[in-house]
C-alpha cells in the first residue's frame, strides 16, 4: 500500500465515539438530597458569599424587642404589639408598591402625596358631598392609579427619568390635595363609617376563634401550598423541597402565627389593617414569584435590553409598575386617614415616604433592581414602626426619630452595596 493510500485510510477511518456528556445536576438538588446538613452547608454558603436575605431584619427585630422591653417593660405588652400590628397597614402598603418600583431600579417620590390627595378626595366625596363612602373610597385609588399611569407614560414613553417625574408629582399633587381640602385643610372622617372603621374594626369583635381561625387558615394554606409545589416539581423531574423541609418551614410558621394569635387575643383580637395588610402581601408576591408578569418585572429591572430582546413589551412593565404603586399609595393614605381620625394637608408628608421607602429597603429590596420581594415590606415597615414606637415609650422627640430613622435606612442601604459587592466578587452577582 502506498503511502497516499495509507494516509487516505487514516483519514477515512472513524474517529472514536465520544464519551456521552454528564447531565447537568442543578446545585439545589445536591443541596436537598444531602437533607439538614446541605441547607446548613448552603446557608453558611449563602452568608459568605453575601447573600444575607431576612437574616439582618429577624435579628434586627428580636434586638429591638429585647432593647425596648428591658428599657419600658412594657414593649411587648399584647396592648402595645397589636397597636404596632395597626399601624404597620398605612406606610406598609406604600412600601408594597415602593416595593415594585425598587424592583426596575427606579424610585418614586410622588407616593406620599398620592396617599394625602386620595385620601382628601374620599373624605371630601364622603363627608362633603354625601357620597357613598364606598364608592368615593373606589374613585380616590381610581384616581391614584390615573396618576399612576400618567408618570408611567412619561417615564417609559417620553423618555423623563422617573426621578423627576415623581419629583415634580410630589410638588403637584400636594397642591392638589391642598385645593381638594380647601380653605379648612382638614376633614374628619365620618364617625364609625368605611374609613373610620379601617383602622379601628376588629374581626369578630374581638372573639378568639377570629384570632385563631385566621391563623390555623393561614398555616394550612402555607403547608398545602408547599406540598402541592413539591409534588407538582416533582411529578416533572424538577427539584422540590423535601417532606423533612416543608414540615420544618410549616411548624416556624406555625409558631409563629401562634404565638402572635395567643398576644392578640390577650388584647381586643384581630384587627382588620393586619389582615388586609397580610392579604395584599400574600397576593402580590404571588404576583411577583408565579406570574409571567412578575417574571417580566424581574427582567426589565435586571436588565432593560435583555428583556426587550427577550420580547417583553417594557414600557408597558414600566407603566403597569407606577399604577401599582400609586394604587397602593392610595390604599395606604384611606389607612392613615383612619388612624388619625382625619384628612388634611399634612397626610402623606414629613416621613411618611421616606418611611416607606425605609421599610422596603431594610427589608432586603434592593435599590439598584432585580432583587426583592413584598415580604421585605412587611419586615422592613415591623423595623421602622417597632423603632417609633420604642422611641415614643421612652418620650424621645420626633427629632431624634428622623436622625435614628435616618441611620438605619443609611444601613440598610451600606448593607445592600456591600452585598451585592460580595456576590459580584463570589461570582454570585
Amino acid at each position: 500500500m502506498t503511502t497516499d493510500q495509507t494516509t487516505n485510510a487514516a483519514e477515512k477511518a472513524p474517529e472514536p465515539a465520544a464519551a456521552p456528556a454528564a447531565p447537568a445536576v442543578d446545585p439545589r438538588l445536591l443541596v436537598r438530597e444531602a437533607g439538614f446538613a446541605g441547607y446548613l452547608a448552603e446557608f453558611k454558603r449563602k452568608m459568605k458569599s453575601g447573600d444575607l436575605g431576612s437574616v439582618p431584619v429577624v435579628l434586627g427585630l428580636i434586638l429591638i424587642g429585647a432593647i425596648f422591653q428591658g428599657i419600658t417593660g412594657d414593649f411587648l405588652n399584647a396592648d402595645n404589639l397589636t397597636n404596632i400590628t395597626k399601624w404597620v397597614a398605612g406606610p406598609g402598603l406604600i412600601a408594597v408598591g415602593i416595593v415594585f418600583v425598587l424592583l426596575l431600579g427606579e424610585i418614586d417620590l410622588s407616593l406620599g402625596s398620592i396617599a394625602g390627595v386620595s385620601a382628601a378626595i374620599a373624605a371630601v366625596l364622603s363627608v362633603r358631598s354625601g357620597l357613598n363612602e364606598w364608592l368615593a373610597c373606589l374613585i380616590a385609588i381610581a384616581a391614584a392609579v390615573a396618576i399612576g399611569a400618567l408618570h408611567g407614560f412619561f417615564f417609559a414613553k417620553i423618555g423623563v427619568p422617573a426621578f423627576v417625574v415623581t419629583l415634580a408629582g410630589l410638588l403637584a399633587w400636594s397642591g392638589l390635595q391642598m385645593y381638594v381640602l380647601g380653605d379648612k385643610g382638614t376633614v374628619n372622617v365620618l364617625n364609625d363609617g368605611v374609613l373610620a372603621n379601617l383602622d379601628t374594626y376588629f374581626l369578630g369583635d374581638g372573639d378568639v376563634a377570629f384570632t385563631w381561625g385566621f391563623a390555623v387558615l393561614g398555616i394550612a394554606l402555607f403547608g398545602a401550598g408547599q406540598f402541592l409545589d413539591a409534588k407538582r416539581r416533582g411529578d416533572a423531574g424538577l427539584p422540590a423541597r423535601p417532606m423533612s423541609e416543608i414540615a420544618l418551614r410549616t411548624g416556624v410558621l406555625a409558631v409563629i402565627g401562634l404565638v402572635a394569635a395567643y398576644m392578640l387575643n390577650q388584647d381586643r383580637g384581630l384587627p382588620l389593617p393586619l389582615v388586609i395588610f397580610l392579604s395584599i402581601v400574600v397576593i402580590t408576591d404571588f404576583v411577583l414569584r408565579r406570574t409571567s408578569y412578575g417574571r417580566q418585572i424581574f427582567a426589565v429591572g435586571g436588565s432593560v435590553e435583555a428583556a426587550r430582546r427577550a420580547g417583553i413589551n417594557v414600557a408597558w412593565v414600566r407603566i403597569s409598575v407606577f399604577m401599582i404603586s400609586a394604587g397602593m399609595a392610595a390604599l395606604g393614605g384611606l389607612f392613615i386617614a383612619s388612624q388619625q381620625g382625619s384628612a388634611d394637608k399634612l397626610l402623606g408628608s414629613g416621613n411618611v415616604l421616606m418611611n416607606s421607602i425605609a421599610a422596603a429597603v431594610i427589608g432586603g429590596t434592593s435599590l439598584f433592581g432585580g432583587r426583592g420581594k413584598t415580604w421585605s415590606a412587611l419586615l422592613g415597615i415591623l423595623v421602622i414602626q417597632s423603632i417609633i414606637t420604642g422611641l415614643d415609650l421612652v418620650h424621645v422627640n420626633q427629632a431624634i426619630q428622623y436622625m435614628i430613622t435616618g441611620a438605619v435606612l443609611l444601613g440598610a442601604v451600606v448593607l445592600d452595596s456591600v452585598s451585592r459587592r460580595t456576590q459580584k466578587s463570589s461570582g454570585r452577582g
